[in-house]
Parts: C-alpha cells; sequence; structure tokens
C-alpha cells in the first residue's frame, strides 16, 4: 500500500503531466509536501504570519564569481548597520557548490533564512548560466530511457543530494527551483506550459518521494513579463508564489502583486523573487504585499541607477522590512555536534 507521501508525490505528477488539477487546494499555512519537516513548518508558519503585515529583506549572493562571495552582505553591513532576514544562493557552478552548502548552514545557524535557486545548465551540454540559456529537449527528456532524460535526471539526483546534506544538518529551505519559467530565454520555459508544468511534477515527485527531501518550501516564480495563469502547477505543489522584473524605479510593482494574487488567491503568499531597486516600503500596502523581495547581486545592489546608500539605510530602517535581527531566534537552525562547517 502506498503512504500518504507516495499517494500524493504520483498523484501531483500524474495529474499534472495530464493537465489536470491532480488534487484539491491546501489550506493556508500548510506545506504541500505533507511530511514536511518539523524546521520547514515552523518557517513556514512564520512567513504565513508575517504576510499581508511585514515583507522580509532578502539579498542574493554573489557566489563564486567574485573574490568575495558575502560581498553582497558586506556592503550591507556596511551601508545600513544591518542583514537580510532572507539569503539569496545558487546551484550554479559545480565547484562552488559544497560551499555553498556550508555558506547556508553558516547562514541558517546563525538565525537567518535560506533560499536557493539553480541555474540549471541544460543537462546535455553543461552548466552555468550560459549553458542555462541554451535549448534542450524537454519533450525527450520526459520520456523515460532516452539521453536527455538520462542526463536530466543525472542533474536532478545531484541536486538531490546537495540538498540532503542541507536536510541532515537541519537547514530548511525556500526551494525556487525553474526560476522565471514563463519567459522564453531558460531552456524549462522555451517549450510552453504544458512542458514546464510536467518539469515542475516530476521534479517534486523525485524530491519529496524518491528523494524524501521534506526541508523545501517549493517557491514558484513567473516572469513578470508573462505572469500566465497557463503556467500554473497547483497549490497541491506549491508553498509560495510570486513574480520577477527589474523595475527601472523603487515602486511597489502592485501591478505585477495582483496578476499573480489573481491566479494564486489567498491560498499562497506572494513573493517577490528578484529585483533590482528595493521597493519603496512607504508604499506597500494590500496592493502589494510582498512577503520578501531578494535583490540581485553585484551592480543590481550597489549600483547608482539602482539602489543608493541613503535609500537603503532608510529602508532597512523602517518598520515594514524585517531584518536579520528581528527574526525569532526560534528559527534558528542548531549546529550539530556531528557536523561542523
Amino acid at each position: 500500500m502506498l503512504s500518504r507521501r507516495e499517494t500524493l508525490g504520483m498523484t501531483a505528477a500524474l495529474g499534472l503531466l495530464h493537465g489536470v488539477p491532480a488534487l484539491a487546494a491546501v489550506p493556508n499555512h500548510t506545506l504541500s509536501n505533507s511530511s514536511a519537516s518539523p524546521a520547514a513548518r515552523k518557517l513556514y508558519t512564520y512567513l504565513c504570519s508575517q504576510y499581508g503585515r511585514k515583507t522580509l529583506t532578502g539579498q542574493q549572493e554573489q557566489g563564486s564569481a567574485q573574490p568575495n562571495p558575502n560581498g553582497e552582505l558586506d556592503y550591507l553591513q556596511r551601508v545600513t548597520g544591518k542583514l537580510p532576514a532572507i539569503l539569496g544562493l545558487d546551484y550554479i557552478d559545480p565547484r562552488d557548490n559544497d560551499a555553498v552548502n556550508d555558506r547556508a548552514t553558516a547562514w541558517a545557524r546563525s538565525g537567518g533564512i535560506v533560499t536557493l535557486c539553480w541555474h540549471w545548465g541544460a543537462p546535455d551540454i553543461g552548466t552555468g548560466y550560459e549553458n542555462s540559456k541554451k535549448d534542450f529537449d524537454v519533450a525527450a527528456a520526459l520520456k523515460p530511457g532516452t539521453p536527455q532524460n538520462v542526463a536530466m535526471m543525472r542533474d536532478m539526483t545531484e541536486v538531490a543530494h546537495l540538498l540532503k546534506v542541507l536536510q541532515d544538518r537541519g537547514v530548511p529551505v525556500l526551494w525556487r527551483p525553474f526560476h522565471e519559467f514563463s519567459g522564453d530565454w531558460f531552456w524549462w520555459g522555451k517549450h510552453g506550459p504544458d512542458a514546464f508544468k510536467a518539469l515542475w511534477a516530476l521534479m517534486y515527485d523525485q524530491f519529496t518521494r524518491v528523494h524524501r527531501l521534506d526541508n523545501l518550501i517549493w517557491v514558484l516564480g513567473w516572469a513578470g513579463q508573462n505572469v500566465d495563469p497557463a503556467w500554473y502547477p497547483g497549490r497541491a505543489t506549491v508553498d509560495v508564489a510570486g513574480a520577477d522584473i527589474y523595475a527601472n524605479d523603487h515602486g511597489n510593482l502592485a501591478s505585477m502583486f495582483a496578476q499573480v494574487k489573481t491566479i494564486v488567491g489567498d491560498t499562497l503568499p506572494v513573493c517577490l523573487h528578484e529585483n533590482g531597486p528595493v521597493p519603496d516600503p512607504t508604499l506597500l500596502s494590500p496592493d502589494a504585499d510582498w512577503l520578501w523581495f531578494m535583490t540581485w547581486h553585484t551592480r543590481w545592489l550597489t549600483g547608482a541607477d539602482q539602489n543608493m546608500p541613503d535609500q537603503l539605510r532608510r529602508d532597512f530602517a523602517s518598520k515594514r522590512y524585517v531584518t536579520k535581527d528581528e527574526l525569532p531566534a526560534s528559527l534558528k537552525v542548531p549546529a550539530s555536534p556531528k557536523m561542523k562547517v
């Protein structure tokens, strides 16, 4: 007899593959994975308690692309006297992935929240950002036994093992795969909504049922240029929804928020996945109740056309925005005596 976890995974995957709703909507504050870890549940409960009241600050790190992976954190600490509540990391360079896990672990143990994305290079070409923009035969990859399927499943398993390390360390993760999926610049968005939803369902099933990753909060991110409901996998496999676009000002992006909210209603909190200019906190309201924002790294944080020191200082001091020092102590991940970082 299948467990509830197995039934959920298989039903979600098969339902989405055939383009029909897999399960009824899951009540608010309940993670899609019924076997989610206590740490993931605690984090999600906290996030839901803030939604509509506060907005968590977030910052993407530059990773191994620069000499100092923590340069953005150092800059924010120096300029604002504070650190973001959420640190964004990326499985983009296999040579850096172990160090990514170590930085994620250190951040969680110091009381911060971790989010991870994956610039997944086309599996039959190679890793890295440029390869993530090259095409990949998704239709072939969804057929078991094809060369494309073998390559895709290999990559998926490798990343599942990386996430398993974080699970073993007690780190809950805001997991944001296939980001900006409704755009046509990454391979997972080049083949339309049905192909994307099949990829999402497959990864969800593999990670939750096969690899038993219970530390993940599943975060779905539209490209702001195309917030189309045809791409929505459904509440049964999604915990947080949102979109991103790189604006030219510090506005609240209310129209994009409304587009996502129209699709998910009150079943999910809505976040701003990536940004350059930080939204002015005084402009946030029920029309733009972003759960968090995530400023991209390097020039998108520090460029004069993106953010200025005085403005960042005001933003990080605002009552609307939650910084790392304001997170509840209960979210801090305890160090394991068996695991040293």
